[in-house]
Protein backbone atom coordinates (compact mmCIF):
# COMPACT_ATOMS: atom_id res chain seq x y z
CA UNK A 1 0.00 0.00 0.00
CA UNK A 2 2.94 2.14 0.88
CA UNK A 3 4.59 1.42 -2.35
CA UNK A 4 0.96 1.90 -4.20
CA UNK A 5 1.10 5.95 -2.50
CA UNK A 6 4.19 6.57 -3.06
CA UNK A 7 3.69 5.22 -6.85
CA UNK A 8 0.24 8.10 -6.51
CA UNK A 9 2.13 10.22 -5.77
CA UNK A 10 4.98 10.61 -7.99
CA UNK A 11 2.44 10.19 -10.96
CA UNK A 12 0.54 12.99 -10.08
CA UNK A 13 3.52 15.51 -9.81
CA UNK A 14 4.71 14.83 -13.47
CA UNK A 15 1.26 14.17 -15.22
CA UNK A 16 1.22 17.69 -16.56
CA UNK A 17 4.70 17.07 -18.13
CA UNK A 18 3.51 13.45 -19.39
CA UNK A 19 0.31 14.57 -21.03
CA UNK A 20 2.63 17.35 -22.44
CA UNK A 21 5.18 14.58 -23.90
CA UNK A 22 2.05 12.70 -25.46
CA UNK A 23 0.31 15.91 -26.79
CA UNK A 24 3.54 16.50 -28.70
CA UNK A 25 3.54 12.85 -29.68
CA UNK A 26 0.27 12.43 -30.97
CA UNK A 27 -1.12 16.00 -32.37
CA UNK A 28 -4.51 15.48 -30.04
CA UNK A 29 -5.84 16.13 -26.66
CA UNK A 30 -7.84 13.52 -26.90
CA UNK A 31 -5.29 10.72 -27.78
CA UNK A 32 -2.87 12.16 -24.95
CA UNK A 33 -5.37 11.65 -22.63
CA UNK A 34 -5.95 8.09 -23.87
CA UNK A 35 -2.09 7.42 -23.72
CA UNK A 36 -1.39 8.85 -20.46
CA UNK A 37 -4.25 6.46 -18.87
CA UNK A 38 -2.35 3.92 -20.66
CA UNK A 39 0.83 4.91 -18.91
CA UNK A 40 -0.74 4.87 -15.54
CA UNK A 41 -2.26 1.05 -15.69
CA UNK A 42 1.06 -0.15 -16.68
CA UNK A 43 2.91 1.72 -13.80
CA UNK A 44 0.40 0.68 -11.63
CA UNK A 45 1.39 -2.79 -11.90
CA UNK A 46 4.96 -2.56 -12.42
CA UNK A 47 7.83 -2.91 -9.89
CA UNK A 48 9.11 0.29 -8.82
CA UNK A 49 12.08 -0.84 -6.44
CA UNK A 50 14.26 -0.39 -8.92
CA UNK A 51 13.16 3.09 -10.28
CA UNK A 52 15.53 5.98 -9.26
CA UNK A 53 14.13 8.06 -11.67
CA UNK A 54 10.52 8.70 -11.19
CA UNK A 55 10.34 11.71 -14.30
CA UNK A 56 12.19 9.89 -16.13
CA UNK A 57 10.98 6.42 -15.88
CA UNK A 58 7.36 7.76 -16.13
CA UNK A 59 8.21 9.79 -19.65
CA UNK A 60 9.57 6.60 -20.80
CA UNK A 61 6.47 4.60 -20.32
CA UNK A 62 4.38 7.27 -21.74
CA UNK A 63 6.97 7.65 -24.69
CA UNK A 64 6.44 3.93 -25.32
CA UNK A 65 2.54 3.90 -25.49
CA UNK A 66 2.78 6.63 -27.75
CA UNK A 67 5.47 4.67 -30.03
CA UNK A 68 2.65 1.70 -30.64
CA UNK A 69 -0.32 4.11 -30.54
CA UNK A 70 1.96 5.88 -33.46
CA UNK A 71 2.67 2.87 -35.36
CA UNK A 72 -0.83 1.63 -34.83
CA UNK A 73 -1.53 4.81 -36.76
CA UNK A 74 0.76 4.36 -39.71
CA UNK A 75 -0.92 1.13 -40.04
CA UNK A 76 -3.95 2.17 -40.34
CA UNK A 77 -3.22 5.16 -42.91
CA UNK A 78 -1.21 2.82 -44.86
CA UNK A 79 -4.69 0.13 -44.89
CA UNK A 80 -6.34 3.08 -46.34
CA UNK A 81 -4.23 4.43 -48.93
CA UNK A 82 -3.91 7.66 -46.68
CA UNK A 83 -7.60 8.14 -46.15
CA UNK A 84 -6.59 9.51 -42.37
CA UNK A 85 -6.14 13.66 -42.79
CA UNK A 86 -3.06 14.40 -40.80
CA UNK A 87 -3.56 16.00 -37.46
CA UNK A 88 -1.49 18.77 -36.12
CA UNK A 89 1.55 18.24 -33.73
CA UNK A 90 4.32 20.87 -32.17
CA UNK A 91 7.51 21.32 -33.93
CA UNK A 92 11.07 21.98 -32.96
CA UNK A 93 11.50 24.43 -30.41
CA UNK A 94 14.41 25.04 -27.78
CA UNK A 95 14.02 23.10 -24.33
CA UNK A 96 12.38 25.07 -21.21
CA UNK A 97 15.61 24.63 -18.30
CA UNK A 98 13.07 22.62 -16.58
CA UNK A 99 12.62 20.48 -19.16
CA UNK A 100 8.67 21.22 -19.27
CA UNK A 101 7.05 23.92 -22.07
CA UNK A 102 6.58 26.78 -20.23
CA UNK A 103 3.97 29.32 -21.21
CA UNK A 104 7.11 30.78 -23.92
CA UNK A 105 7.58 28.01 -25.29
CA UNK A 106 4.18 27.11 -25.66
CA UNK A 107 3.68 30.37 -27.92
CA UNK A 108 6.45 29.61 -29.72
CA UNK A 109 5.69 26.21 -30.39
CA UNK A 110 2.15 27.73 -31.82
CA UNK A 111 3.67 30.41 -33.22
CA UNK A 112 6.06 28.15 -35.74
CA UNK A 113 3.45 25.54 -36.88
CA UNK A 114 2.57 26.31 -40.40
CA UNK A 115 0.15 23.99 -42.17
CA UNK A 116 3.13 22.08 -44.52
CA UNK A 117 5.21 21.52 -41.18
CA UNK A 118 2.40 19.69 -39.57
CA UNK A 119 1.84 17.81 -42.63
CA UNK A 120 5.92 17.29 -42.34
CA UNK A 121 5.71 15.96 -38.87
CA UNK A 122 2.89 13.79 -39.85
CA UNK A 123 4.83 11.81 -42.12
CA UNK A 124 7.96 11.31 -40.04
CA UNK A 125 8.44 7.54 -38.93
CA UNK A 126 6.80 6.86 -35.16
CA UNK A 127 10.90 6.74 -34.02
CA UNK A 128 11.52 9.96 -35.99
CA UNK A 129 8.80 11.92 -34.17
CA UNK A 130 9.40 10.35 -31.16
CA UNK A 131 13.65 11.33 -30.94
CA UNK A 132 12.63 14.55 -32.55
CA UNK A 133 9.94 15.39 -29.75
CA UNK A 134 11.27 13.90 -26.50
CA UNK A 135 14.83 15.41 -27.54
CA UNK A 136 14.13 18.90 -28.97
CA UNK A 137 10.75 19.66 -26.55
CA UNK A 138 11.98 17.99 -23.90
CA UNK A 139 15.42 17.32 -23.72
CA UNK A 140 15.34 13.90 -23.25
CA UNK A 141 18.70 12.15 -23.86
CA UNK A 142 19.43 10.30 -27.09
CA UNK A 143 20.50 7.54 -24.53
CA UNK A 144 17.24 7.00 -23.14
CA UNK A 145 15.33 7.86 -26.55
CA UNK A 146 17.82 5.00 -27.80
CA UNK A 147 16.37 2.46 -25.12
CA UNK A 148 12.84 3.18 -26.00
CA UNK A 149 13.13 2.59 -29.62
CA UNK A 150 15.48 0.04 -29.35
CA UNK A 151 18.60 2.01 -31.11
CA UNK A 152 21.92 2.74 -30.31
CA UNK A 153 22.02 6.88 -28.89
CA UNK A 154 23.76 7.33 -32.04
CA UNK A 155 21.08 6.10 -34.41
CA UNK A 156 18.75 8.04 -31.79
CA UNK A 157 20.76 11.20 -32.57
CA UNK A 158 20.47 10.05 -36.43
CA UNK A 159 16.70 9.93 -36.01
CA UNK A 160 16.05 13.33 -34.76
CA UNK A 161 18.81 15.19 -37.20
CA UNK A 162 16.79 13.48 -40.04
CA UNK A 163 13.71 14.69 -38.57
CA UNK A 164 14.94 17.85 -37.65
CA UNK A 165 16.04 18.85 -40.60
CA UNK A 166 12.23 18.07 -42.23
CA UNK A 167 10.77 19.76 -39.99
CA UNK A 168 12.97 22.81 -40.73
CA UNK A 169 12.47 23.10 -43.90
CA UNK A 170 8.97 23.07 -43.93
CA UNK A 171 8.78 25.49 -41.53
CA UNK A 172 11.27 27.99 -43.53
CA UNK A 173 8.91 27.27 -46.68
CA UNK A 174 5.83 27.82 -44.74
CA UNK A 175 7.23 31.32 -43.14
CA UNK A 176 6.38 33.67 -46.03
CA UNK A 177 3.09 32.51 -46.65
CA UNK A 178 2.09 32.35 -43.19
CA UNK A 179 3.07 36.10 -42.88
CA UNK A 180 1.47 36.81 -45.93
CA UNK A 181 -2.22 35.22 -44.35
CA UNK A 182 -1.66 36.75 -41.24
CA UNK A 183 -1.26 40.12 -42.77
CA UNK A 184 -4.69 39.53 -44.93
CA UNK A 185 -6.12 38.43 -41.94
CA UNK A 186 -5.18 41.45 -40.10
CA UNK A 187 -6.45 43.59 -42.52
CA UNK A 188 -9.63 41.88 -42.95
CA UNK A 189 -10.35 42.14 -38.73
CA UNK A 190 -9.70 46.32 -39.44
CA UNK A 191 -11.69 46.66 -42.42
CA UNK A 192 -14.65 45.01 -40.36
CA UNK A 193 -14.41 46.59 -37.38
CA UNK A 194 -14.04 49.74 -38.58
CA UNK A 195 -16.95 49.21 -41.55
CA UNK A 196 -14.75 49.99 -44.26
CA UNK A 197 -16.82 48.10 -46.98
CA UNK A 198 -14.16 48.63 -49.65
CA UNK A 199 -11.31 47.72 -48.01
CA UNK A 200 -12.89 43.80 -47.04
CA UNK A 201 -14.29 44.12 -51.25
CA UNK A 202 -10.78 44.86 -51.71
CA UNK A 203 -9.54 41.64 -49.63
CA UNK A 204 -12.12 38.87 -50.96
CA UNK A 205 -12.21 36.97 -53.92
CA UNK A 206 -15.19 38.07 -56.72
CA UNK A 207 -16.72 34.46 -55.81
CA UNK A 208 -15.80 34.72 -51.19
CA UNK A 209 -18.00 32.34 -49.53
CA UNK A 210 -18.96 32.82 -45.70
CA UNK A 211 -21.78 30.85 -44.25
CA UNK A 212 -24.70 31.63 -46.12
CA UNK A 213 -23.39 35.04 -48.04
CA UNK A 214 -21.69 34.08 -51.56
CA UNK A 215 -19.77 36.82 -53.27
CA UNK A 216 -17.74 39.42 -52.28
CA UNK A 217 -20.26 41.94 -51.76
CA UNK A 218 -22.32 39.75 -49.20
CA UNK A 219 -19.77 38.99 -47.76
CA UNK A 220 -18.13 42.24 -47.12
CA UNK A 221 -21.85 43.46 -46.12
CA UNK A 222 -21.83 40.69 -43.46
CA UNK A 223 -18.56 41.43 -42.06
CA UNK A 224 -18.38 45.51 -41.95
CA UNK A 225 -18.72 46.82 -38.93
CA UNK A 226 -19.09 43.23 -37.07
CA UNK A 227 -15.88 41.96 -35.84
CA UNK A 228 -15.58 44.25 -32.86
CA UNK A 229 -14.43 41.73 -30.50
CA UNK A 230 -12.93 39.08 -32.82
CA UNK A 231 -9.32 39.08 -32.40
CA UNK A 232 -6.20 37.58 -34.21
CA UNK A 233 -4.66 35.08 -33.41
CA UNK A 234 -3.07 31.84 -33.73
CA UNK A 235 -5.26 28.68 -34.09
CA UNK A 236 -3.24 25.39 -34.11
CA UNK A 237 -0.31 27.52 -36.05
CA UNK A 238 -2.37 28.97 -38.56
CA UNK A 239 -3.27 32.76 -38.73
CA UNK A 240 -7.38 33.16 -37.88
CA UNK A 241 -9.53 35.52 -35.65
CA UNK A 242 -11.21 34.17 -32.49
CA UNK A 243 -14.39 35.57 -30.55
CA UNK A 244 -14.42 35.05 -27.12
CA UNK A 245 -17.06 35.90 -23.83
CA UNK A 246 -15.22 36.48 -20.56
CA UNK A 247 -12.21 34.49 -21.49
CA UNK A 248 -13.56 31.41 -23.37
CA UNK A 249 -13.13 31.07 -27.11
CA UNK A 250 -17.16 30.95 -28.02
CA UNK A 251 -15.96 31.33 -32.45
CA UNK A 252 -13.03 30.72 -34.55
CA UNK A 253 -13.19 32.17 -37.91
CA UNK A 254 -10.55 30.49 -40.82
CA UNK A 255 -9.89 32.12 -44.10
CA UNK A 256 -8.63 30.65 -46.89
CA UNK A 257 -6.46 32.62 -48.87
CA UNK A 258 -5.26 32.05 -52.70
CA UNK A 259 -3.85 34.80 -54.83
CA UNK A 260 -4.03 37.45 -51.69
CA UNK A 261 -7.44 37.10 -51.72
CA UNK A 262 -9.80 35.67 -48.97
CA UNK A 263 -12.18 32.85 -51.13
CA UNK A 264 -13.80 31.51 -47.94
CA UNK A 265 -14.32 32.27 -44.22
CA UNK A 266 -15.69 29.54 -42.35
CA UNK A 267 -16.99 30.12 -38.75
CA UNK A 268 -16.74 27.09 -36.05
CA UNK A 269 -18.77 27.81 -32.56
CA UNK A 270 -18.96 23.96 -31.99
CA UNK A 271 -17.43 23.92 -27.87
CA UNK A 272 -15.94 20.73 -28.26
CA UNK A 273 -14.05 21.28 -31.40
CA UNK A 274 -12.85 24.77 -29.71
CA UNK A 275 -11.75 23.46 -26.31
CA UNK A 276 -9.27 21.34 -28.45
CA UNK A 277 -7.48 24.04 -30.11
CA UNK A 278 -4.67 25.69 -29.52
CA UNK A 279 -5.53 28.78 -29.43
CA UNK A 280 -2.49 31.79 -29.00
CA UNK A 281 -3.71 35.61 -29.38
CA UNK A 282 -1.20 37.97 -31.42
CA UNK A 283 -0.18 41.53 -30.24
CA UNK A 284 -2.58 44.05 -32.36
CA UNK A 285 -1.08 45.61 -34.70
CA UNK A 286 -1.37 48.84 -36.68
CA UNK A 287 -3.65 47.65 -39.14
CA UNK A 288 -5.94 46.25 -36.21
CA UNK A 289 -6.24 49.62 -34.13
CA UNK A 290 -7.04 51.63 -37.52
Amino acid sequence: MVEQDWLSERFAEHQGRLHAVAHRMLGSPSEAEDAVQEAWLRVSRADTGQVENPAGWLTTVVARVCLNMLEARRARREESAGALPPEPAAPHASPHPSGRAGPEDEALLADSVGVALMVVLDTLTPAERLAFVLHDVFAVSFGEIGAIVDRSPAAARQLASRARRRVQGAAGASDAARSAKREIVAAFLAASRSGDFTALLELLDPDAVAGEARGADAVAAFFAGRAQAARLALVDGVPAAVWSHRGRPKAVFTFTVSNEKITRIAIDTDPDRLRDLAIVFLPVGDKERR
